[in-house]
C-alpha cells in the first residue's frame, strides 16, 4: 500500500489554524469518499482546558462529518493500526502532544537521549500512521519566534518542536502557515 498524503499545517495561537486543518480534512474526505479521523492530543490539565476540549468536541459533533475522535494525549504509535487507506486523519496538535510526553518522564527532558527518543517516536508514529492512511493532516503551532529565555526546559522544547517541524515538513507534500485565518502555503503544488 503507498503511502498517504501529509499535509503539515502550522500558526500562531489562535490563527485559524484548527479550523483551515478540519476544512481541509472534511474537504479531502469529501473529495475521496474517505472516512474522518480526529486525533485530539489535548489534555485536561484545568477547568479551561476541559471546557475547551468539550468545545471542539461538541463542534465536530454539530458538524455532522462523522467524525470518529481518538482522544490521544501521548503515545500516538498505539493507535496507529486502527486505520486504513480510506481514512483522512486530522492530528491537532504536535504542540500539545510533545508537551505531555515531555512530562510523562518527569526529569526525563534533562537527558540528550531522551530529547533524541522523545523524537524520533512522535516522528516514527507519525510515520506509521501516514504509511496506513489516505491523508494525514499534522497541526503545530508556531511558538518559537518569541524569545525563549534563559529556562532550560523551554529551551529544550523549543529545541524539540524545532527539529520536529523541520523533520515533518521534509516529509510532508504540503507545508502550510495560517496568520489571521488566511493559510499560505510554504510547499507543495497549490490545490
Amino acid at each position: 500500500m503507498a503511502e498517504g498524503s501529509l499535509i503539515f499545517i502550522t500558526g500562531g495561537v489562535r490563527s485559524g489554524k484548527s479550523s483551515f486543518a478540519e476544512r481541509t480534512a472534511a474537504a479531502l474526505a469529501e473529495k475521496t469518499d474517505g472516512k474522518l479521523h480526529y486525533i485530539a492530543a489535548g489534555k485536561a490539565y484545568d477547568s479551561e482546558m476541559e471546557a475547551r476540549i468539550q468545545r471542539h468536541q461538541d463542534d465536530r459533533e454539530k458538524s455532522g462529518l462523522g467524525w470518529t475522535t481518538w482522544e490521544k494525549p501521548s503515545v500516538l504509535e498505539e493507535i496507529s493500526g486502527n486505520f486504513n487507506h480510506q481514512d483522512i486523519i486530522l492530528l491537532d496538535c504536535l504542540t500539545t502532544l510533545l508537551n505531555n510526553e515531555l512530562f510523562r518522564a518527569e526529569d526525563g527532558w534533562r537527558n540528550r537521549e531522551f530529547e533524541d527518543k522523545l523524537s524520533s517516536d512522535i516522528l516514527r508514529a507519525i510515520n506509521e500512521i501516514r504509511q496506513k492512511c489516505r491523508s494525514l493532516i499534522v497541526v503545530s503551532n508556531e511558538v518559537l519566534n518569541e524569545p525563549i529565555g534563559e529556562n532550560e526546559l523551554v529551551f529544550t522544547y523549543a529545541k524539540i518542536l524545532g527539529m520536529l517541524h523541520r523533520e515533518i515538513v521534509k516529509m510532508a507534500d504540503k507545508a502550510l502557515l495560517v496568520e489571521a485565518g488566511i493559510p499560505i502555503q510554504m510547499k507543495g503544488e497549490p490545490a
